[in-house]
Formats: structure tokens, sequence, C-alpha cells
């Protein structure tokens, strides 16, 4: 695909950070862009998540042992990982991949390819910094605290195992009394904990809405509140979008609609097996306020300090493609965390008045739990970027650099390799 300046712009379906970091490459390189999203920029997962940017965290899902602690979620909707059986035989095979993914060896591929992918990261958050983007980052540090001290260290172990470089890690843990003291909002529960130094917290609303004015400061548009129902085709080539209120001309197509891309790869004749990673978070005022970025490990319950208040988050739930909230989410991570943060809340009656912005989202996954960024080989001017789950903030703008690479010179970089859409056809 070659484009020149003066054709029909490069059109990125998708107004999340992952679409809008490849529209904003794509812009800073002199390519004509309009970005559609049928809600709002910075709607959907890519505004209620914990704002991580980090190494240390940027695992696949399917994990050895996985499959095991799922089966022990069935019926257990406070479970952190919870699976909701469904009669649809999409969303069985899907659970298959996801099984056969999970095996030791496929995992370490998995996590050196996001590791490799994820390497430049901080590098380009700071160059977004450079350019005048608000990328609001701050790097704290990541404390990792659990209530068992052998839980620490075997996870301490484990990311000793997988590192392999990329980041540092502390010696060993702190234990005992010392461990609460590690951030100021820990309780005394807190038995042993440890801190990864650097890691990043982004406000990730703000953030993607500062890739959007960047955008359009490069000379791009953005289209909010317009679907996409399809594209026409002349030759083999998507020369248009179509929407409900006509077409847009287009040199090229780049999917980046999270969830929403499964329907949009349907309309050109491919199955893309996309399931919802639901997650949950809500925001509350604590005092003391966290210092770091939070990770209580014995629940899968995170915590970041956003926007002058605290967001928690937490669970991964399986059980369709829906944005239904199920309030006994949202009280199973307030439940949680009050071993780690203390009991800032009595009775859960007492939740409705103490938290802000309770949110759901569906994180869109692959069953192999990396993400999809290449070219459809049947379309040669359309693109595709999503999958990232839990990890788009994270990866977002490598995404988007490494992807405008392909769409500029036609040859996809070595560190795309695993992310191919041909793999998920096996």
């Amino acid at each position: 695909m070659n484009i020149t300046r003066g054709d029909d712009p490069v059109l990125v379906v998708g107004g999340g950070v992952v679409g809008l970091c490849v529209a904003y490459y794509l812009a800073a390189e002199g390519v004509p862009v309009e970005v559609v999203e049928r809600r709002s920029v910075a709607s959907g997962a890519s505004w209620g998540n914990a704002g991580w940017v980090c190494a240390s965290h940027s695992a696949p899902v399917p994990a050895p042992g996985v499959i095991r602690y799922a089966a022990g979620s069935l019926g257990r909707p406070d479970s952190p990982l919870y699976v909701r059986p469904l009669p649809d035989p999409a969303f069985l095979r899907w659970l298959w991949r996801f099984w056969r993914s999970s095996g030791s060896s496929v995992f370490r591929d998995g996590y050196a390819a996001v590791a490799e992918l994820n390497r430049p990261t901080f590098e380009l958050f700071d160059e977004l910094a450079e350019a005048g983007v608000d990328t609001t980052l701050t790097r704290p540090g990541l404390v990792h605290a659990f209530l068992s001290t052998s839980q620490a260290r075997h996870h301490l172990d484990v990311q000793r195992s997988m590192a392999d470089g990329l980041y540092d890690l502390p010696e060993g843990v702190v234990t005992g009394a010392d461990a609460s003291f590690l951030d100021p909002s820990l309780s005394s529960a807190v038995r042993a904990a440890y801190l990864v130094e650097g890691e990043g917290v982004v406000d990730p609303g703000r953030f993607v809405n500062a890739l959007s004015e960047a955008v359009t400061k490069l000379g791009g548009r953005i289209n909010e509140k317009v679907e996409v129902t399809g594209f026409r085709r002349t030759n083999g080539t998507v020369v248009a979008a179509q929407t409900e209120t006509g077409e847009i001309p287009c040199s090229g197509v780049v999917v980046a609609a999270g969830m929403w891309s499964r329907a949009l790869l349907r309309t050109l004749g491919h199955h893309l097996p996309l399931q919802a990673g639901k997650g949950y978070s809500f925001s509350i005022e604590l005092d003391p306020a966290p210092r770091y970025a939070l990770y209580f490990g014995d629940k899968r319950i995170v915590a970041s300090p956003i926007g002058g208040a605290t967001r928690i988050a937490g669970t991964m739930e399986l059980s369709g493609n829906n944005n239904d909230l199920d309030w006994r989410r949202i009280v199973a991570i307030a439940r949680g965390s009050r071993h780690y943060l203390g009991p800032w809340f009595r009775h859960p009656d007492e939740l409705v008045g103490l938290i802000r912005d309770p949110w759901v989202g569906g994180r869109p996954f692959l069953p192999d739990g990396l993400p999809v960024i290449d070219r459809l080989s049947d379309d040669q001017n359309v693109f595709i970027a999503t999958g990232h789950g839990m990890l788009g903030v994270t990866l977002g703008p490598a995404t988007g650099k490494s992807l405008t690479n392909y769409i500029l010179t036609g040859h996809r970089p070595d560190v795309l390799s695993p992310f191919t859409f041909a793999r998920l056809r096996r």
C-alpha cells in the first residue's frame, strides 16, 4: 500500500487509545487521516481502565494454571476470574483455544512477543510529550502487595524468570510490619510487598482526548457518533466506508474498534474470534491516598492514583459480549480491596454514596491473549489493530508506531510477526 499526499484519507475506525495512536503517527508522517468513532472518543475500554503503562504486567492472560483457576470460578460471581458458561458454540470454541494457549511454552512465546513490542514504550511516551501531547504519564512505580508472604515470593520469582532484563526487580520481598510502609495507603494486614520502580500511570481518558486533539492539530479529522456499517470495494480494494449518513472515501482502512472490530471484519468476509473480557472499576477518595500504583496480588485487584482520586479496578469476566454492569462485581472488588486499604467502608450499602464513576467495559480478547496487528491478505489496503485486552494503554503507542511503518512501507516490521491475522486460522 502506497499513500501519497492528496489521496483520500486513511480511515481509522475506532476512537480509543489504539486507533488514535495509529491516527497520530500517520498524521505525523503527513498522511491524511480521518477517525470514525461510533460513540465518543475515549469511550469504552479506553476510559475506565487502571491507566497502567508497565512492563512487569504485560503477560498474556492465558497462562499456566489459569484454566484450573477459571474452573474454580464457575458459579462464583465474586471471583477475580469469572466464567459464565454460555450455550454458544463460538464461545465454547474460544474457550477451547484459550485452553490450548495456556501451556508453558505458548505462554512464554507470547510473553516474549509482547515484551519486544513493549520495549520502546516509555521512549515513545516521552516523544509524545515532547511533541506537545498531554500524556499525563507519571512513573511512580508499582507496589505489589500480598496478604501471604509465600504468595509474594512466588510472584516475584515468576516475574524474575520472565523479566529477561527488560525491567528491574528488587532483590527480595519486604515482609511483616514493614511491608505496609511501602505505600501510605496500605493497611497493616499486608504482610509482604515489593516495589517495581519506574512503572507508569496515565489518566486514560485525558490521554486519549489529548491524542484526539493532536491528530486534529496535525490536520486529521475526528468524527464522533458515526457508525461504519460496511465497506465498498473496487477491484479488490476498499475505496469507501459506508455509514448511515453516506459514504466516506478512503485510500485505506485501519480497523481499531475494540470489540466492534469483529462485526466490521465480518462485513469484509473475515471471522475474528474476539470475546469481551469484562473489567470493572470505580473511583474513591482515600486518606491517605496511594503514592504508587498498587497490585493486590492475592485478589488480583489494582489501584491507581488518577485525577486526584484512587481508581480501583479488577476482575476478568467472560460472560459474553455485553456491557451489563453486575453490581455484585463492584461489591466484590470493594470488599477485596479492604484487605489492603483498610476498612474504607463498613457495609456494601454505603458504596453507592462513596464510589464515583462505576464502570464496566468489554476489553477485546483473542483466544491466545495476543493482539492482532496486521494487514488483511484479501484487502491490501485494510489493516487491523485490536485484541489488546488489558494492554491497550501500554501498547497503544508501540502499536501505532509499528503499524504506521507497515502501512507506509508495505513491509511488516519483524516486531509484528507474532501478531498476524493468519495465526488465528490455525
